[in-house]
């Protein structure tokens, strides 16, 4: 049976989808996983619409080329350590995602491809969609492809509630091996990344995360059903406790070279153990309780409240900050393995 399976990701709701298949099924047979991004070579895509972004927002095209690869890697890396699934990443430049796809499936040594396939061809979900024929025509190495369609309002909820799970418990993984691998050598993070870590933490799950899970997903889940109601209770507790523990951990990056290291990292593995039961009373409890009992109605407005990821108060510059706070911790998490 297989042993290793390559996943390709592009980050659209239909790949988001696929990792969570492939993680599934790579633990049924005891698997592990290779993540793959195909990145687009820079000097042959300034053309049509990346030409455009780069006149109209330059810190827009350098995020996507600089930080996006190692953001949707740590993503779906996230997603198989929920499962205990061993994984890696790797990422290609590449205008032939096919020819990379098969590349990196020969380099790690994979028995299996596993990948979606979109049925169309868009601009976002180009190199899963008209990519996937090819590598099934060219590969060496048997190819599965997930049974995946276009997302409806349910599915594209859900996928966004799952992504901002994984990016938060990427952060949460970058911050543990950074102060790992400071004790290991003798030295202390940089604190102006703990800062930002800390800030990354507030500004998006506490203040957005949060909110729209209370005032929506839990809110309609209520008013279906009361089997959850205990588990909402919960969780609700959860989201407040949240706020504490994360006031508590800025006390103390803020203390900088007066705080314990050892006593941050404690706090920080503590922290990260609240967060994988929260995630996992969620996802194991209230997501499969939400896709029974609510309507689509109600899973219209949950898609709209979350595909709103940005806070009214910021513009595009600040949403593009902080994708690229969120590169560069894991960037400086995956160079101190």
């Amino acid at each position: 049976m297989y042993r290793h399976l390559l996943v390709p990701v592009d980050g659209t709701e239909l790949s988001t989808e696929t990792v969570g298949q492939a993680v599934e099924f790579a633990r049924t047979l005891g698997a592990r996983v290779t993540f793959f991004y195909a990145a687009p070579a820079q000097d042959t895509s300034l053309r049509g619409e990346a030409e455009v972004v780069w006149q109209t927002s330059p810190n827009e095209f350098v995020y996507a080329f600089e930080g996006r690869a190692r953001e949707l890697l740590a993503k779906a890396e996230s997603a198989a350590r929920a499962r205990e699934v061993p994984c890696g990443s790797m990422s290609l430049v590449s205008d032939r995602p096919y020819e990379a796809i098969l590349a990196a499936a020969a380099k790690a040594g994979c028995d299996l491809i596993f990948m979606a396939s979109h049925g169309r061809r868009s601009t976002v979900g180009m190199m899963l969609g008209s990519q996937t024929l090819k590598v099934l025509v060219h590969s060496e190495v048997p190819v599965l492809v997930a049974a995946t369609r276009n997302p409806g309002a349910a599915a594209r909820a859900l996928g966004t509630i799952r992504d901002e799970h994984r990016s938060l418990a990427a952060v949460l993984h970058a911050w543990t091996h950074l102060l790992a691998a400071a004790r290991r050598d003798g030295t202390r993070p940089d604190p102006a990344l703990l800062r930002a870590i800390v800030r990354y933490i507030r500004d998006f799950p506490l203040a957005l995360h949060h909110p729209k899970e209370n005032d929506h997903l839990f809110r309609l889940l209520r008013q279906r059903t009361s089997e959850v109601d205990a588990d909402l209770d919960e969780l609700e507790r959860q989201h407040e406790r949240d706020h504490q523990m994360v006031a508590e951990l800025s006390t103390m990056v803020e203390a900088g070279a007066d705080s314990d290291p050892a006593a941050l990292e404690a706090a920080v593995a503590r922290y990260s153990t609240f967060i994988w039961e929260h995630m996992g009373r969620e996802e194991g409890v209230i997501l499969p309780a939400a896709q029974r009992w609510l309507t689509e109605v109600d899973w219209a407005e949950i898609d709209a409240a979350f595909a709103a990821n940005r806070d009214p108060r910021f513009g595009g510059d600040t949403d593009i900050q902080y994708k690229r706070l969120f590169s560069r911790i894991v960037n400086l998490a995956a160079e101190a393995r």
